[in-house]
């Protein structure tokens, strides 16, 4: 079994971004258990290796509390300075992108890659996207399920830190339950529900306004997450479609 895990990047400035990113979460999102960071290289990142499995549906309310406590816990130490319309550089020069500006060019692209309809259906998810920027901030990491490793004594780790961008409470929450789904189909939206019960419970320990996401607003986020990732379905493991799923969310027919 190895003893370690070396994650390659395509250039150096990458390679030192994923480090500072590591380094930000460890020092602010304590709730986040991250594999040891051994080695840094120029292009690579070396951790200690994990021997744990994917996220399943079932892990979701436990998740679903990580995540609360994480995004509480960033705001209270660092966050709370940040606007979601504005990028937060951090004391060691770290940039965090603002949340709206790379998702709105991601929208455009899903516009010309055929992933929306017309032009019409662009300008509603972008309408939804700066609905979305408001309230206090917290951090998207991409929480697939692919980036928590749970081992069989039940420790959660969370891993890869490329891409950390500011965004909303519950965004991140949003992504985990998109990615669940694609993968191992519906979740009951009670189960849904319970979940984001448990995120609201776990980030307001840190601050009564943190507890705030509503059901509407998960679904907005969950709409946003169904045209960003429609490019990956039937990739990574994305077996299932979930329009059927999405409407339940909303309340719609």
């Amino acid at each position: 079994m190895p003893f370690q895990f070396t994650k390659h990047y395509e250039s150096p400035a990458k390679a030192a971004t994923a480090a500072r990113h590591y380094a930000w979460l460890a020092s602010h999102a304590k709730p986040l258990r991250q594999p040891a960071l051994t080695v840094v290289r120029p292009t690579s990142l070396t951790f200690e290796y994990i021997d744990g499995r994917h996220a399943r549906t079932q892990d979701l309310p436990r998740l679903a509390e990580l995540l609360g406590d994480a995004h509480g816990a960033a705001w209270a130490s660092d966050l709370h300075r940040a606007q979601l319309d504005t990028r937060h550089e951090f004391r060691d020069l770290t940039l965090f992108e603002d949340f709206r500006s790379c998702r709105a060019v991601a929208l455009r692209n899903r516009l010309e890659q055929g992933f929306l309809p017309d032009t019409s259906a662009l300008k509603a998810m972008l309408t939804l996207l700066e609905r979305s920027t408001e309230g206090p901030a917290a951090f998207y990491k991409d929480c697939n399920l692919r980036n928590f490793l749970i081992t069989e004594g039940g420790t959660v780790f969370s891993v890869d830190t490329d891409d950390l961008t500011l965004a909303p409470f519950g965004y991140d929450l949003a992504k985990l339950i998109t990615t669940l789904i694609m993968t191992h189909g519906p979740i009951d939206p009670p189960d849904i529900e319970a979940a984001l019960n448990s995120y609201n419970h776990a980030a307001a320990r840190h601050d009564a306004q943190l507890g705030a996401t509503s059901r509407e607003r998960l679904g907005d986020f969950l709409a946003l997450h169904a045209v960003l990732t429609a490019p990956y379905a039937g990739r990574h493991g994305y077996r299932y479609g979930w329009l059927r799923q999405l409407r339940q969310i909303q309340g719609t027919s």
